[in-house]
């Protein structure tokens, strides 16, 4: 099948998610193609870091599946696993650079203990919001840097999902300031927990099926999520009743399609370029389910009795001059995190720039008109 051939069959529309059976090999299966000129039978897996529950974020990546099948007339399978049917939630990246499974579907900040450079893929506490980040990594030569981090791992990376600009967490009590929050306990992965430390403030990381026991027992004070959408599927507002905003740890979260570089250069161009476009289509897909179902889920939430509060002021610059902080203490001890933050900041500051100008300047006009 040739590229163009791909790229029309993407044109005809998104395909219906289904569920696939899983497959019981652990190796990637080749099987020479016919003398019709089809491509080799190859089935992989793909470890995932969401819970079926999560029907959309896991949907989508059952999506991807789906779609590199078609592209590939059926050739290409690939079956995907919900957190823990192959790998722990937080550990896709080290499972899929051992090559225990071909792929995965995670995100990127639960890898920063392995390089902190990890957490420009998914998007840094006070960075930029989901067009800002596309930009970046398309326009602003932010995949190129990303691929050459991953690729001291063994793996290949495609952006492939956005929760979208995300809300800043739930918690049991009001606090007004950031004294209120130090002695807290609250549920944050990546880079956004570490800011918070630095703050002065307790962090730790949860995998989204230990948050709601976690809070329920009240082991922790407070939780991040994502948004409305899925905070209300997985029940946070049972055990907290003050949701705040906005989302300053996660402005536009990415997930990512990750591959076990050596078996991806072992595939076929059209199965390569395929694994390419469903990521794209999926990116696309996940970003446009959530702006579509938060709204909805926002005013369920506050029917039920959820309080919608902002965090202050005072809160958010103490948080964002600790978090500026900590990227100028990250860029002078390692230089893969401070080659690609010197890029990305500038990067930022020219499109904050540019959207103050027009996107602010409507955003008003459309908020407050």
């Amino acid at each position: 099948m040739k590229r163009r051939s791909l790229v029309k069959q993407v044109a005809l529309g998104t395909a219906g998610v289904g569920f696939a059976s899983a497959c019981s090999r652990s190796q990637t299966v080749f099987t020479p193609g016919d003398e019709s000129g089809s491509g080799p039978q190859i089935e992989w897996r793909m470890a995932t870091s969401w819970p079926e529950t999560l029907e959309l974020r896991f949907g989508v990546v059952q999506q991807i599946c789906t779609r590199v099948g078609e592209l590939t007339r059926g050739n290409f399978t690939i079956t995907a696993f919900p957190a823990g049917g192959i790998a722990p939630p937080q550990a896709i990246l080290e499972t899929v650079q051992l090559g225990t499974v071909e792929c995965g579907h995670t995100s990127a900040h639960y890898s920063v203990s392995q390089n902190r450079a990890f957490t420009f893929a998914s998007g840094l506490p006070f960075g930029l919001n989901p067009h800002q980040h596309l930009a970046w990594l398309y326009g602003g030569g932010g995949l190129e840097l990303l691929r050459n981090l991953y690729a001291e791992f063994g793996v290949v990376n495609f952006p492939a999902g956005s929760t979208g600009s995300q809300m800043g967490g739930w918690f049991r009590n009001k606090i007004g300031s950031l004294d209120e929050m130090k002695g807290l306990k609250i549920r944050m992965p990546g880079v956004g927990a570490e800011v918070l430390k630095l703050a002065g403030i307790q962090a730790q990381n949860l995998p989204p099926s230990e948050i709601l026991l976690a809070l329920e027992r009240g082991t922790i004070d407070a939780a991040e999520w994502v948004g409305p959408y899925e905070d209300e599927i997985l029940g946070l507002n049972q055990y907290a009743s003050y949701y705040y905003y906005p989302g300053w740890q996660e402005p536009g979260s990415v997930q990512e399609l990750i591959v076990n570089r050596e078996l991806y250069e072992q595939l076929p161009e059209d199965y390569r370029k395929a694994l390419e476009l469903a990521a794209s289509e999926a990116h696309t897909s996940m970003l446009a389910g959530y702006d579509s179902a938060n709204g909805a889920a926002l005013q369920r939430l506050l029917d039920s009795g959820t309080e919608l509060v902002p965090y202050s002021s005072e809160v958010l610059q103490e948080l964002k001059i600790a978090a500026n902080d900590l990227y100028a203490e990250y860029a002078s001890q390692d230089s893969t995190f401070r080659t690609i933050y010197e890029n990305w900041n500038a990067f930022r500051q020219n499109i904050y720039r540019w959207n103050s100008v027009n996107e602010r300047s409507f955003a008003e006009l459309i908020f407050d008109g």
